[in-house]
Protein backbone atom coordinates (compact mmCIF):
# COMPACT_ATOMS: atom_id res chain seq x y z
CA UNK A 1 0.00 0.00 0.00
CA UNK A 2 3.17 2.36 0.94
CA UNK A 3 4.41 1.41 -2.37
CA UNK A 4 1.39 2.61 -4.19
CA UNK A 5 1.13 5.87 -2.52
CA UNK A 6 4.29 7.35 -2.98
CA UNK A 7 3.99 6.25 -6.80
CA UNK A 8 0.48 7.90 -6.88
CA UNK A 9 2.43 10.92 -5.03
CA UNK A 10 5.40 10.57 -7.49
CA UNK A 11 2.66 10.97 -10.79
CA UNK A 12 0.77 13.79 -9.34
CA UNK A 13 4.39 15.84 -8.72
CA UNK A 14 5.27 14.95 -12.45
CA UNK A 15 1.92 16.31 -13.80
CA UNK A 16 1.90 19.45 -11.39
CA UNK A 17 5.47 20.36 -12.80
CA UNK A 18 4.77 19.39 -15.93
CA UNK A 19 1.65 21.35 -16.30
CA UNK A 20 3.32 24.53 -14.35
CA UNK A 21 7.23 23.93 -14.90
CA UNK A 22 8.34 21.91 -17.66
CA UNK A 23 10.84 20.27 -18.80
CA UNK A 24 10.32 17.01 -17.53
CA UNK A 25 12.74 14.22 -16.98
CA UNK A 26 12.60 11.01 -18.24
CA UNK A 27 11.70 9.17 -15.31
CA UNK A 28 8.40 11.80 -15.19
CA UNK A 29 7.32 11.45 -17.99
CA UNK A 30 7.36 7.31 -17.78
CA UNK A 31 5.21 8.38 -14.76
CA UNK A 32 3.03 10.06 -16.25
CA UNK A 33 2.52 7.25 -19.51
CA UNK A 34 2.22 4.89 -16.81
CA UNK A 35 -0.15 6.23 -14.95
CA UNK A 36 -3.65 4.65 -15.86
CA UNK A 37 -5.58 5.62 -13.12
CA UNK A 38 -4.96 9.05 -13.27
CA UNK A 39 -5.51 9.00 -17.36
CA UNK A 40 -8.24 12.28 -16.97
CA UNK A 41 -6.12 14.06 -14.69
CA UNK A 42 -3.24 13.92 -17.51
CA UNK A 43 -5.56 14.65 -19.94
CA UNK A 44 -6.73 17.19 -17.95
CA UNK A 45 -4.04 18.92 -17.48
CA UNK A 46 -2.98 18.67 -21.46
CA UNK A 47 -6.00 20.25 -22.42
CA UNK A 48 -5.60 23.29 -20.06
CA UNK A 49 -2.11 23.98 -21.06
CA UNK A 50 -3.44 23.54 -24.72
CA UNK A 51 -6.11 26.23 -24.19
CA UNK A 52 -3.36 28.80 -22.25
CA UNK A 53 -0.85 28.24 -24.96
CA UNK A 54 -2.34 28.04 -28.66
CA UNK A 55 -6.11 28.55 -27.22
CA UNK A 56 -10.02 26.96 -28.66
CA UNK A 57 -9.62 27.33 -32.24
CA UNK A 58 -9.24 23.60 -34.49
CA UNK A 59 -7.43 23.87 -37.06
CA UNK A 60 -8.51 22.41 -40.24
CA UNK A 61 -5.68 21.16 -43.08
CA UNK A 62 -7.21 19.56 -46.42
CA UNK A 63 -5.63 16.74 -47.02
CA UNK A 64 -4.68 15.76 -50.37
CA UNK A 65 -3.26 11.64 -51.13
CA UNK A 66 -2.36 12.15 -54.20
CA UNK A 67 -0.19 9.09 -55.09
CA UNK A 68 -0.04 5.50 -53.57
CA UNK A 69 3.05 4.49 -55.01
CA UNK A 70 6.26 3.92 -52.72
CA UNK A 71 9.49 3.21 -53.30
CA UNK A 72 9.94 2.00 -49.48
CA UNK A 73 9.59 -1.47 -47.92
CA UNK A 74 8.51 -0.62 -44.21
CA UNK A 75 7.39 -2.91 -42.68
CA UNK A 76 3.88 -1.50 -41.04
CA UNK A 77 2.76 0.35 -43.83
CA UNK A 78 -0.14 -0.81 -46.69
CA UNK A 79 1.77 1.43 -49.49
CA UNK A 80 5.26 -0.81 -49.11
CA UNK A 81 6.02 -1.91 -52.67
CA UNK A 82 6.20 -5.38 -51.66
CA UNK A 83 2.09 -5.69 -51.40
CA UNK A 84 1.85 -6.20 -54.78
CA UNK A 85 -2.36 -6.22 -53.88
CA UNK A 86 -2.98 -2.67 -53.84
CA UNK A 87 -4.07 -0.91 -57.19
CA UNK A 88 -1.68 1.58 -57.41
CA UNK A 89 -2.37 5.59 -58.65
CA UNK A 90 -0.61 8.73 -59.60
CA UNK A 91 -2.88 11.94 -59.46
CA UNK A 92 -2.04 14.36 -62.69
CA UNK A 93 -0.88 18.09 -61.46
CA UNK A 94 -4.01 19.66 -62.93
CA UNK A 95 -6.04 16.59 -60.20
CA UNK A 96 -4.12 17.67 -57.43
CA UNK A 97 -5.01 21.47 -58.54
CA UNK A 98 -8.16 20.91 -58.51
CA UNK A 99 -9.03 19.03 -55.04
CA UNK A 100 -7.01 22.14 -54.06
CA UNK A 101 -8.92 24.64 -55.68
CA UNK A 102 -12.34 23.23 -54.20
CA UNK A 103 -10.75 22.96 -50.51
CA UNK A 104 -9.78 26.79 -50.57
CA UNK A 105 -13.10 27.25 -52.05
CA UNK A 106 -14.43 26.03 -48.65
CA UNK A 107 -12.40 27.73 -46.28
CA UNK A 108 -9.67 25.73 -45.81
CA UNK A 109 -6.55 27.38 -44.43
CA UNK A 110 -3.78 24.85 -45.60
CA UNK A 111 -3.63 21.96 -47.98
CA UNK A 112 -1.26 18.82 -47.35
CA UNK A 113 -0.28 17.16 -49.98
CA UNK A 114 1.09 13.76 -49.24
CA UNK A 115 2.41 10.45 -50.73
CA UNK A 116 3.93 7.29 -50.69
CA UNK A 117 8.03 8.22 -51.73
CA UNK A 118 7.63 8.43 -54.96
CA UNK A 119 10.14 10.00 -57.17
CA UNK A 120 8.26 9.88 -60.17
CA UNK A 121 7.21 13.38 -58.98
CA UNK A 122 10.17 15.27 -59.58
CA UNK A 123 11.57 18.31 -57.31
CA UNK A 124 10.15 20.82 -60.27
CA UNK A 125 6.70 18.74 -60.96
CA UNK A 126 6.64 19.36 -57.48
CA UNK A 127 8.18 22.86 -57.50
CA UNK A 128 5.23 24.29 -59.95
CA UNK A 129 2.42 22.83 -58.13
CA UNK A 130 3.51 24.96 -54.91
CA UNK A 131 3.81 28.15 -57.06
CA UNK A 132 0.63 27.90 -58.42
CA UNK A 133 -1.23 27.36 -55.19
CA UNK A 134 0.53 29.90 -53.55
CA UNK A 135 -0.19 32.11 -56.52
CA UNK A 136 -4.51 31.26 -56.61
CA UNK A 137 -4.98 31.10 -53.01
CA UNK A 138 -4.15 32.36 -49.70
CA UNK A 139 -3.44 28.86 -48.33
CA UNK A 140 -0.17 27.69 -46.46
CA UNK A 141 0.97 24.62 -48.12
CA UNK A 142 2.38 21.67 -46.36
CA UNK A 143 3.89 18.95 -47.87
CA UNK A 144 4.60 15.48 -46.75
CA UNK A 145 6.53 13.24 -49.71
CA UNK A 146 9.31 11.84 -47.73
CA UNK A 147 12.95 11.81 -47.77
CA UNK A 148 14.46 13.89 -50.03
CA UNK A 149 17.42 15.37 -51.03
CA UNK A 150 18.36 18.82 -49.19
CA UNK A 151 18.64 20.93 -52.86
CA UNK A 152 14.90 19.34 -53.40
CA UNK A 153 13.49 20.92 -50.00
CA UNK A 154 15.38 24.30 -50.62
CA UNK A 155 13.46 24.24 -54.33
CA UNK A 156 10.02 23.91 -52.78
CA UNK A 157 10.77 26.78 -49.78
CA UNK A 158 11.87 29.01 -52.14
CA UNK A 159 8.65 28.12 -54.51
CA UNK A 160 6.69 28.97 -51.38
CA UNK A 161 6.30 25.67 -49.76
CA UNK A 162 5.33 26.74 -45.65
CA UNK A 163 5.26 23.15 -44.11
CA UNK A 164 6.87 19.91 -44.40
CA UNK A 165 5.56 16.73 -42.24
CA UNK A 166 7.86 13.79 -42.17
CA UNK A 167 7.35 11.49 -39.17
CA UNK A 168 10.49 10.07 -37.21
CA UNK A 169 8.76 6.66 -36.34
CA UNK A 170 10.32 5.66 -33.38
CA UNK A 171 13.19 6.98 -31.46
CA UNK A 172 14.17 3.39 -30.80
CA UNK A 173 17.57 2.65 -33.64
CA UNK A 174 17.23 -0.69 -33.45
CA UNK A 175 13.62 -0.93 -34.29
CA UNK A 176 13.59 1.60 -36.99
CA UNK A 177 15.92 -0.13 -38.63
CA UNK A 178 13.82 -3.37 -38.24
CA UNK A 179 11.05 -2.16 -39.54
CA UNK A 180 12.33 0.32 -42.20
CA UNK A 181 14.92 -1.94 -44.36
CA UNK A 182 17.25 -0.21 -46.33
CA UNK A 183 17.13 3.51 -44.49
CA UNK A 184 18.70 4.70 -41.97
CA UNK A 185 17.44 6.89 -38.89
CA UNK A 186 20.31 9.10 -38.91
CA UNK A 187 19.80 10.48 -42.15
CA UNK A 188 15.59 10.92 -41.46
CA UNK A 189 17.13 12.75 -39.00
CA UNK A 190 19.08 14.52 -40.74
CA UNK A 191 16.54 15.97 -42.58
CA UNK A 192 13.80 16.89 -40.28
CA UNK A 193 17.22 18.87 -39.26
CA UNK A 194 17.56 20.27 -42.70
CA UNK A 195 14.11 21.19 -43.31
CA UNK A 196 14.34 23.27 -39.22
CA UNK A 197 17.55 25.33 -41.38
CA UNK A 198 15.37 25.94 -44.45
CA UNK A 199 12.74 27.62 -42.47
CA UNK A 200 10.09 25.29 -42.75
CA UNK A 201 7.53 24.96 -39.53
CA UNK A 202 8.36 21.18 -39.15
CA UNK A 203 5.73 18.24 -38.36
CA UNK A 204 6.61 14.94 -37.38
CA UNK A 205 5.62 12.47 -34.95
CA UNK A 206 5.59 8.46 -34.11
CA UNK A 207 3.23 5.36 -34.25
CA UNK A 208 2.36 4.04 -30.68
CA UNK A 209 2.20 0.15 -30.07
CA UNK A 210 4.54 -0.67 -32.80
CA UNK A 211 6.06 -4.13 -32.04
CA UNK A 212 9.07 -4.24 -30.26
CA UNK A 213 8.23 -0.71 -29.18
CA UNK A 214 9.01 0.02 -25.05
CA UNK A 215 7.46 2.14 -22.49
CA UNK A 216 10.79 3.76 -22.35
CA UNK A 217 11.12 3.76 -25.99
CA UNK A 218 8.01 5.95 -25.80
CA UNK A 219 9.91 8.10 -23.47
CA UNK A 220 12.64 8.75 -26.00
CA UNK A 221 10.08 9.12 -28.87
CA UNK A 222 8.50 12.19 -26.55
CA UNK A 223 12.04 13.46 -25.92
CA UNK A 224 13.35 13.62 -30.00
CA UNK A 225 9.86 14.85 -30.77
CA UNK A 226 10.76 18.48 -28.05
CA UNK A 227 14.53 18.62 -28.90
CA UNK A 228 13.82 18.69 -32.80
CA UNK A 229 12.41 21.80 -34.37
CA UNK A 230 9.08 20.18 -33.74
CA UNK A 231 6.33 23.00 -34.95
CA UNK A 232 3.22 20.14 -35.57
CA UNK A 233 3.30 16.50 -34.61
CA UNK A 234 0.63 13.50 -35.46
CA UNK A 235 0.69 10.84 -32.63
CA UNK A 236 -1.16 7.57 -33.31
CA UNK A 237 -1.66 3.99 -32.63
CA UNK A 238 -0.27 1.63 -35.15
CA UNK A 239 -2.78 -0.17 -36.99
CA UNK A 240 -1.83 -3.69 -38.74
CA UNK A 241 -1.91 -4.31 -42.26
CA UNK A 242 -2.65 -7.74 -43.71
CA UNK A 243 -0.20 -6.85 -46.65
CA UNK A 244 2.72 -6.48 -44.64
CA UNK A 245 4.90 -8.73 -41.90
CA UNK A 246 3.27 -7.35 -39.25
CA UNK A 247 -0.36 -8.26 -40.49
CA UNK A 248 -1.35 -10.33 -37.64
CA UNK A 249 0.37 -8.30 -34.71
CA UNK A 250 -1.98 -6.60 -32.60
CA UNK A 251 -3.09 -2.81 -32.62
CA UNK A 252 -1.85 -0.30 -30.37
CA UNK A 253 -3.46 1.16 -27.57
CA UNK A 254 -5.93 3.96 -27.96
CA UNK A 255 -5.46 4.99 -24.59
CA UNK A 256 -1.75 4.96 -24.19
CA UNK A 257 -1.96 6.90 -27.59
CA UNK A 258 -4.20 9.49 -25.42
CA UNK A 259 -1.69 9.71 -22.86
CA UNK A 260 1.19 9.88 -25.45
CA UNK A 261 -0.40 12.81 -27.17
CA UNK A 262 -1.38 14.54 -23.80
CA UNK A 263 2.04 14.45 -22.62
CA UNK A 264 3.59 15.68 -25.86
CA UNK A 265 1.29 18.83 -25.47
CA UNK A 266 3.12 19.54 -21.44
CA UNK A 267 6.43 19.00 -23.51
CA UNK A 268 5.84 21.10 -26.65
CA UNK A 269 3.16 23.59 -25.75
CA UNK A 270 2.61 25.80 -28.38
CA UNK A 271 2.86 22.70 -31.19
CA UNK A 272 0.29 21.88 -33.61
CA UNK A 273 -1.22 18.55 -32.85
CA UNK A 274 -3.34 16.51 -34.72
CA UNK A 275 -6.52 14.31 -33.88
CA UNK A 276 -5.24 11.92 -36.08
CA UNK A 277 -7.01 9.63 -38.04
CA UNK A 278 -5.95 6.31 -37.01
CA UNK A 279 -7.23 7.31 -33.54
CA UNK A 280 -10.44 7.62 -34.90
CA UNK A 281 -10.62 4.81 -36.37
CA UNK A 282 -9.82 2.45 -33.39
CA UNK A 283 -12.63 4.65 -31.75
CA UNK A 284 -15.84 5.99 -32.84
CA UNK A 285 -15.17 9.07 -30.75
CA UNK A 286 -11.75 9.01 -31.07
CA UNK A 287 -10.97 12.35 -32.47
CA UNK A 288 -13.45 14.07 -30.02
CA UNK A 289 -11.07 12.58 -27.24
CA UNK A 290 -7.90 13.47 -28.65
CA UNK A 291 -9.32 17.07 -28.58
CA UNK A 292 -9.91 16.84 -25.13
CA UNK A 293 -6.52 15.60 -24.94
CA UNK A 294 -4.10 18.50 -26.10
CA UNK A 295 -4.74 18.44 -30.11
CA UNK A 296 -5.67 21.25 -31.72
CA UNK A 297 -6.01 20.24 -35.40
CA UNK A 298 -7.88 17.99 -38.12
CA UNK A 299 -7.02 16.84 -41.23
CA UNK A 300 -9.98 15.86 -43.21
CA UNK A 301 -9.42 14.30 -46.65
CA UNK A 302 -10.49 15.86 -49.50
CA UNK A 303 -8.55 13.33 -51.45
CA UNK A 304 -11.39 12.12 -54.79
CA UNK A 305 -12.94 8.73 -53.57
CA UNK A 306 -11.98 6.98 -56.99
CA UNK A 307 -8.31 7.30 -55.24
CA UNK A 308 -8.73 7.69 -51.61
CA UNK A 309 -9.67 4.01 -51.18
CA UNK A 310 -6.60 2.89 -52.18
CA UNK A 311 -4.25 5.06 -49.95
CA UNK A 312 -4.24 2.06 -47.45
CA UNK A 313 -1.56 2.78 -45.29
CA UNK A 314 -3.61 0.36 -42.68
CA UNK A 315 -7.31 -1.39 -43.47
CA UNK A 316 -9.72 0.37 -41.87
CA UNK A 317 -9.12 3.67 -42.17
CA UNK A 318 -12.54 6.04 -41.68
CA UNK A 319 -13.72 8.10 -44.64
CA UNK A 320 -15.53 11.19 -45.68
CA UNK A 321 -18.90 10.91 -46.78
CA UNK A 322 -21.11 12.73 -49.22
CA UNK A 323 -19.36 15.25 -50.82
CA UNK A 324 -16.52 17.47 -49.72
CA UNK A 325 -18.93 20.40 -48.45
CA UNK A 326 -20.98 18.11 -46.48
CA UNK A 327 -18.19 16.70 -44.83
CA UNK A 328 -16.60 19.83 -43.93
CA UNK A 329 -19.80 20.74 -42.47
CA UNK A 330 -19.63 17.42 -40.40
CA UNK A 331 -16.32 17.90 -39.20
CA UNK A 332 -17.39 21.73 -38.25
CA UNK A 333 -19.76 20.18 -36.15
CA UNK A 334 -17.48 17.59 -34.37
CA UNK A 335 -15.57 20.56 -33.00
CA UNK A 336 -18.48 21.79 -31.83
CA UNK A 337 -19.32 19.16 -29.82
CA UNK A 338 -16.24 19.63 -28.03
CA UNK A 339 -17.07 23.05 -27.34
CA UNK A 340 -14.36 24.36 -29.60
CA UNK A 341 -14.88 26.44 -33.03
CA UNK A 342 -13.27 25.80 -36.29
CA UNK A 343 -9.80 28.22 -36.55
CA UNK A 344 -9.78 30.90 -39.75
CA UNK A 345 -6.58 31.34 -41.44
CA UNK A 346 -3.89 29.41 -41.83
CA UNK A 347 -2.69 28.38 -38.57
CA UNK A 348 0.78 28.93 -38.34
CA UNK A 349 2.54 27.67 -35.35
CA UNK A 350 3.12 30.19 -32.97
CA UNK A 351 -0.28 31.91 -34.66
Amino acid sequence: MTSTCEARKAHAAALQQAEQAPPLTRQQILALLSWEEGQQALLAAADRVRARQVGEAVHLRALVEFSNHCERNCWYCGLRRGNRRLPRYRMSPDEIWEGVRQAAALGYGTCVLQSGEDSWYDAETMAGLVRRIKAQTPMAVTLSVGERPEQDYARWREAGADRYLLKFETSQPALFHRLRPGTHQEHRLACLRALGRLGYQVGSGFMVGLPGQTLEGLAGDLELLRDLPCHMAGIGPFIPHPGTPLGKCPAGSVELTLRCLAVARLLVPRANLAATTATASLHPTGRQRALQAGANVIMPNVTPERYRVNYEIYPGKIAPTGDMAAYRQVVGWLVAECGRSVGAGRGDYGG
